[in-house]
This record gives structure tokens, C-alpha cells and sequence, in this order.
């Protein structure tokens, strides 16, 4: 059988099954079992994934993902955020949108000690839309930088997806997140211009309101007891890992003992906040490693099987140029985005993808942080962007479904600046990851 036929029957397969209704997880196990039964030979190859499945959650590498969720899970449900983003509007002063540019600044820190957008997005939308709604915001300058500021933390690490993406890739999950920092704080900084330059324009979005002054005192007081503790914790997640001081792993593990030790000191801890902290997090870690397992499994049998292979003879021999290629990766990823959460698109694609970026050569980090990217636009895409049904839960009710996706489309055109800025500069993504001992 042609290789062709090999990858449209298993994708095909695929599809029909996420289109009955089955959990991406089983989708993968049932097509896996197939297939290492009709190409590795029956008995033996039902043997041979189970030690593919065994060898994939046994990891070292992954160790990162449940400590950087909890890092974010643990800031959420202790209530220290808050008191963090009183910080940083205490600095904003009158500027034309102060409260979206609050969403995307305070969303930019709390995405450098979390590891969990939806936990951010929570967050950033039950602390910020009563105020919105109170000053007469309306919802393309109330949901929209709520939704985009959301997403930065995806692209500023710690990133629990991008350990993911690194983990698949199989590059290395250290200089990765260091990477994506610097394009998570450039989609900050061109959210921040479009804030300011649309509310100036059309001020009836944001109307300005009466802010009262604080004294240079109380604000360098309030950073210092709020903000500059919680930039002790994302040293401690990503600064050390940049000096080459610890692992991803052995930072996780120190970012997560900053945020309990800040919780302590706060007095924001208590057996709650701590029981349902572990619970979700052990609860999305498993989806995650179920998810994972399959994924490995799946690419492993489409090496087999000669339709990785095929797939990269095919990329190098269609007329068309490696940026081209490299642009229609990605329309293939924004399209899938909009049916399908990030980390299923990830665990498809990435066996894909990959031997064909490193068949044309690009840089794999450089490509990773582009398809991450991506993949922070598809938690904010209509129709079933994850980050768009969050928002949903926490607006209130005469906010639409269609409002929330409105107010998304000029958040995923700013993302796709961003990402041609990062192609025709690959600096941007590999500058601070030529620094790191």
C-alpha cells in the first residue's frame, strides 16, 4: 500500500472518530491499536505500545507541565493576583483605555507565573469586567484585550503547552521557554499600541473617567509588596534556568515552592485553596499525559508505516519556496484552530510537521515558537476557542457568544502581525536563547 493511502486511511479514520463525538485520547488509543496490530505484527505489536506508552509518561522531561500548571491553578484560587494588579493600575495613570492596558499588562505578568491560560483568563476577567462594565467599556475594548492578554500566557514561560510542544519536537524545553519570551513581550507591547491608538480614535469605547493621583509613596510601596515578590517567583521558574543554574524541571519545582511560601506570607493558604489546587491540576496533567501517550504511539506508527517519510519527499519536491511552505504550515494550524483545542492540534501535527521543517531546515525553535503562537490564537478563535467559552462564564449575560467573538478577530489579527514580525526577524526568537550558558 502507498504511503499516500496509509496516511488518508489512519487521518481519515481520525477525523470520523472526532466527528462521532470520541475524546481525542480514545480517538488516538483506538487508531493506535489498529495500527501497531496491522504493522508490527499482530501480538507483538500490541506489546510493543504498551512500552511506547510506559516510556512516553516516564519522561523526565514532562516533570515541568503539573508543577507549571500549579504555579498558575495556585495564584488563581489564593487571591494573590489581584493584589498585584491594584499594583500595576496604581501606575497607569490617564491613559486613553487604562483599563484594557491594565488586562494586557497585568495578563503579561500574571502569564510569567502561570503555566495555565484558562486560569488566566478567569482571573483577568473576574477582577477586570466589573470595573469595565461600571465605566461603560464596551466589549471591544472590555473582552477583547481580556481575551488577547489571556493568551500571553501561552507565549511568556512558564508555558505548560510549550513543554508540550517542546516535548514532542524533542528540542530542548529550556532554551524553548526562554525563546517565547521575548514574542510574548512584543504581542504585549503591539496589544498595548492598538489599546491606546483605537481608544484615542473612537474614545467612546473606553470613556476616560476621573482617576485619582497616588502619591510616587504609595505606588513604589504597593510594587514592592506585591509585584516584586512575584518577580522573585519567575526567577526562580525561568531566570535560573537562563544561567544555566537548573533544569526546566528543577525550576518548576522552585517556582511552585515560591507561589506556596508567597501564599504563606500573604496568609492566603488554607486546606481549600490547597485541596483544590492538586485536584485540578492532577486532573488537566492526566488529560495532558493520556493525550501524550497517544500522540507518541501515533507518530512512531506513521514513521512505520513510511507515510512520515513520504510526507517529507512530498515537501521537497512541491515548487514552492521554504517560506511558502513555512505559510501554509501555518494556515493549515489557524484552520484547525478553530474546531480543535491547541493541544490535540499539537499531538496531530507535530509528527507532521516536523521531519518536514527540519527537512527545509529551519530552525526548530524558531519554528516551534511560530506554531505556539499559532496555537495561542486557536484558544481565541470562533467558533470553539477554549479561552472564548471561559470568557463566556465570567461576562455578564448581555454579552454574547457573537460580542465575545467580535471583540476575538482584531486580537488574532494583532497575533498574526506578531508571527510575520517573528518570520521575517528570527532574532526575535533566538536572541536570548544565544545568551544561555
Amino acid at each position: 500500500m502507498e504511503w499516500w493511502s496509509i496516511l488518508s486511511l489512519i487521518f481519515g479514520a481520525f477525523i470520523f472518530l472526532m466527528l462521532l463525538g470520541v475524546p481525542v485520547a480514545i480517538a488516538f488509543m483506538f487508531i493506535n491499536i489498529i495500527g501497531v496490530y496491522v504493522f508490527w505484527g499482530g501480538e507483538m505489536g500490541l506489546r510493543q505500545l504498551t512500552l511506547s506508552i510506559y516510556n512516553s509518561v516516564t519522561n523526565f522531561n514532562l516533570l515541568p507541565i503539573p508543577l507549571f500548571i500549579l504555579m498558575g491553578d495556585f495564584m488563581f484560587r489564593s487571591g494573590m493576583a489581584p493584589k498585584m494588579m491594584d499594583a500595576v493600575d496604581k501606575w497607569l495613570g490617564r491613559l486613553p483605555g487604562r483599563l484594557s492596558l491594565l488586562a494586557v499588562f497585568g495578563g503579561a505578568i500574571f502569564g510569567a507565573l502561570s503555566g495555565a491560560a484558562t486560569a488566566s483568563a478567569a482571573m483577568l476577567g473576574s477582577v477586570l469586567l466589573p470595573e469595565m462594565e461600571k465605566r461603560g467599556y464596551k466589549s471591544p475594548m472590555s473582552v477583547g484585550p481580556l481575551l488577547g492578554s489571556a493568551g500571553l500566557d501561552i507565549m511568556i514561560p512558564p508555558s505548560a503547552l510549550g513543554v508540550v510542544l517542546a516535548a514532542m519536537a524533542r528540542i530542548s524545553i529550556g532554551q524553548f521557554l526562554i525563546a517565547i519570551t521575548l514574542p510574548g513581550l512584543l504581542m504585549a507591547a503591539i496589544y498595548a499600541v492598538y489599546i491606546i491608538s483605537r481608544c484615542w480614535l473612537q474614545p467612546h469605547l473606553a470613556p476616560p473617567y476621573e482617576v485619582k493621583p497616588a502619591p510616587l509613596s504609595q505606588k513604589v510601596m504597593m510594587t514592592v509588596r506585591y509585584v516584586l515578590p512575584l518577580g522573585t517567583v519567575f526567577f526562580l521558574a525561568i531566570g535560573i534556568i537562563f544561567v544555566g543554574v537548573a533544569t526546566p524541571t528543577e525550576a518548576a519545582a522552585l517556582g511552585a515552592l515560591g507561589c506556596f511560601i508567597l501564599a504563606l506570607f500573604y496568609r492566603k493558604l488554607n486546606w481549600k485553596v490547597f485541596k483544590e489546587s492538586i485536584s485540578g491540576v492532577t486532573q488537566i496533567t492526566v488529560m495532558i499525559f493520556v493525550i501524550f501517550t497517544g500522540s507518541t504511539a501515533f507518530a512512531q506508527i506513521l514513521a512505520y508505516s513510511g507515510a512520515t517519510q513520504g510526507l517529507v519527499k512530498l515537501g521537497a519536491t512541491l515548487p514552492l519556496s521554504p517560506l511558502l511552505m513555512l505559510v501554509s504550515m501555518q494556515v493549515i494550524l489557524l484552520i484547525m484552530g478553530c474546531f480543535m483545542e491547541p493541544l490535540s492540534i499539537i499531538m496531530i501535527t507535530i509528527p507532521v510537521f516536523m521531519p518536514v521543517a527540519q527537512h527545509l531546515g529551519f530552525d526548530l525553535i524558531w519554528f516551534c515558537t511560530i506554531m505556539l503562537l499559532n496555537m495561542q490564537m486557536a484558544n481565541i478563535s470562533p467558533p470553539f476557542g477554549m479561552i472564548l467559552f471561559v470568557m463566556k462564564a465570567v461576562v455578564p449575560p448581555h454579552i454574547t457568544m457573537g460580542n465575545i467573538y467580535r471583540a476575538a478577530y482584531p486580537f488574532i489579527g494583532l497575533d498574526i502581525i506578531a508571527m510575520a514580525i517573528m518570520i521575517a526577524y528570527p532574532q526575535v526568537v533566538l536572541w536570548l536563547p544565544g545568551f544561555m550558558q
